[in-house]
């Protein structure tokens, strides 16, 4: 496809409206300098210079449709009641992002604190539950979602509660395309959906789950695409980019990345990028190729990021 077909496809995106459902994470980086050990023990001390404050999660895939230019985009999850759930709410309001978020006193919002010295990660620390949401709760973002009414729904599963047999039972019966960006130890709950987007090891994991014992990539991601019955089912392949399963093969889109600094995120763009190519008439194939471009926008970034209009036009005339 040329430049100008493939710039018409983002363009369209203003269109669209999209809903991410899923688990939803605040990211903290502690920026420092390290320039000595601990004399209590064999550790790093860290200076600290600046703290900053990023949406993760299935708030960073919302992110990431509002930055490739989305028209409306809502996100649908959970969050404590807390001063993190206030400041992941803050940024969303920021970005133009409309929220529908249930805010409880029992569960935490998750947050990951993640330690950088001289751009290089030390440490991560994380706060989080797992409690399942319950079913009035899941009920109630399903309820949330056909009021919105969104051209198409992506399922973001980091495994800490939200995604559960009820909420996936009331997406079913809405009747509109599902991207999930998956978790292996919930793969049985995403058969009939439009596109899983797994990375190699959880591929391999969701593989096993499924009693696939084959050691054929191509046969084996067949079998999964089968035995889920989806539509697509896309593996990201790191720096070797994307498989794109369909039911005449496999098909590979090389990556385009010039430096992978930080792969933090990628797989939220992905997803995201991939639904929303789709859902605004593009072929899977060139959903695939936006994914690659966007996923390698990223990489080349520290920490959780989202790629810009103006890089993706940018790569565009440089790689057509």
């Amino acid at each position: 496809m040329e430049f100008s077909q493939l710039k018409r496809l983002v363009e369209s995106f203003g269109k669209l409206r999209v809903a991410v459902v899923g688990d939803i994470i605040l990211d903290k980086y502690v920026f420092g300098k390290v320039e000595r050990i601990s004399p209590e023990a064999p550790v790093p001390i860290l200076e600290v210079e600046r703290e900053e404050y990023r949406a993760g999660g299935a708030a960073n895939v919302a992110l990431n449709l509002k930055a490739i230019g989305v028209g409306e985009v809502a996100l649908l999850g959970r969050i404590g009641a807390d001063s993190e759930g206030e400041r992941l709410k803050q940024i969303l309001s920021e970005k133009g992002i409309a929220s529908y978020l249930i805010e409880t006193e029992e569960v935490p919002t998750t947050l990951k604190t993640r330690l950088i010295g001289r751009a290089q990660q030390l440490l991560r620390v994380d706060r989080e539950s797992k409690k399942l949401l319950e079913e009035g709760e899941s009920k109630r973002i399903i309820a949330l979602l056909e009021e919105f009414k969104p051209n198409a729904v992506i399922l973001s599963d980091y495994a800490k509660g939200v995604v559960n047999p009820t909420l996936v039972e009331g997406l079913r019966k809405l009747n509109i395309p599902v991207f999930v960006d998956p978790r292996p130890k919930n793969t049985l709950l995403y058969k009939g959906f439009t596109c899983v987007t797994p990375n190699l090891k959880e591929f391999e994991e969701m593989k096993t789950l499924l009693g696939i014992k084959e050691n054929n990539f191509e046969g084996d991601t067949q079998k999964l695409k089968e035995k889920l019955n989806l539509q697509r089912l896309v593996v990201t392949l790191s720096e070797r980019g994307i498989a794109l399963v369909e039911p005449s093969g496999v098909k590979y889109f090389p990556a385009t990345a010039k430096e992978v600094y930080d792969v933090t995120g990628a797989g939220d763009t992905v997803v995201a990028t991939l639904c929303a190519g789709v859902s605004a008439g593009g072929d899977w194939e060139s959903a695939c190729k936006l994914a690659n471009i966007t996923a390698g926008i990223v990489v080349g970034k520290l920490g959780t990021a989202v790629p810009t209009l103006e890089e993706i036009f940018s790569h565009l005339k440089q790689g057509l």
